[in-house]
């Protein structure tokens, strides 16, 4: 097991620093495309139930602004503890069941 801050630890790994690039990208574009979509078809479309309470309570964009810079914060921590497969699969998650269904919504007119 690799010690946060070690040597080894911190040694470039070119596969967790994209992995880690995608999943933020992702991210990002999660929470544009969802305030894109929660403006233009209501709160309603929000598939997430949590997010969707933090909407109504937060408003829109502090709710995707809170919920995708925490995303980011734990992806973050994830890829400095060097568990960047793990990154990998959550970035290609978010693209496939986020990023994805947002631009079909959105632009497949």
């Amino acid at each position: 097991m690799l010690k946060v801050g070690s040597e080894e630890a911190t040694r470039r790994n070119l596969f967790g620093d994209v992995a880690l690039l995608l999943f933020l990208v992702a991210q990002a574009s999660d929470g544009v495309l969802t305030y894109v979509g929660v403006s233009t078809y209501g709160v309603g479309i929000e598939g997430n139930p949590v997010i969707a309470w933090l909407m109504g309570t937060m408003g829109e964009g502090l709710a995707l602004t809170t919920a995708k810079v925490t995303a980011g914060v734990f992806g973050i921590a994830l890829h400095l503890s060097s568990v960047h497969k793990v990154v990998a699969v959550l970035a290609a998650f978010y693209f496939a069941v986020a990023v994805v269904p947002w631009v079909t919504i959105l632009f497949a007119v």
